[in-house]
């Protein structure tokens, strides 16, 4: 496992919810990432945002860690969601709030 996998792997097992994106939360880079973080918000989930921009290693590590060619990339309790097309989708289906609530993380009135 590269140093960049391990650093991916920790990430995804020690943190309830993760997306790697191109910028931040604060700051999206692309409009993929910034429409995944809007629905996030919007849900009120907290989440760890990790800039793939920030480093090469780890904005090619994710693609292979999960084995998914596109940014931005959504984990939940170390399990791969999604990307902005499904999360887009769970979230209008109702789907990724039921997938939070099973998985524990608590989300925000």
């Amino acid at each position: 496992m590269s140093d960049a996998q391990a650093f991916i792997d920790n990430l995804v097992k020690t943190n309830d919810v993760v997306l790697f994106m191109k910028g931040t939360s604060r700051m999206p880079m692309c409009g993929f990432s910034g429409t995944v973080v809007k629905i996030l918000d919007h849900v009120g989930v907290d989440f760890q945002d990790v800039n793939v921009l920030a480093n090469e290693d780890v904005r090619q590590g994710i693609k292979d860690y999960s084995n998914w060619p596109t940014i931005p990339q959504l984990y939940v309790k170390g399990e791969f969601i999604g990307g902005c097309d499904i999360i887009r989708e769970m979230f209008e289906t109702g789907e990724l709030k039921q997938v939070l609530s099973e998985a524990g993380v608590p989300l925000q009135a």
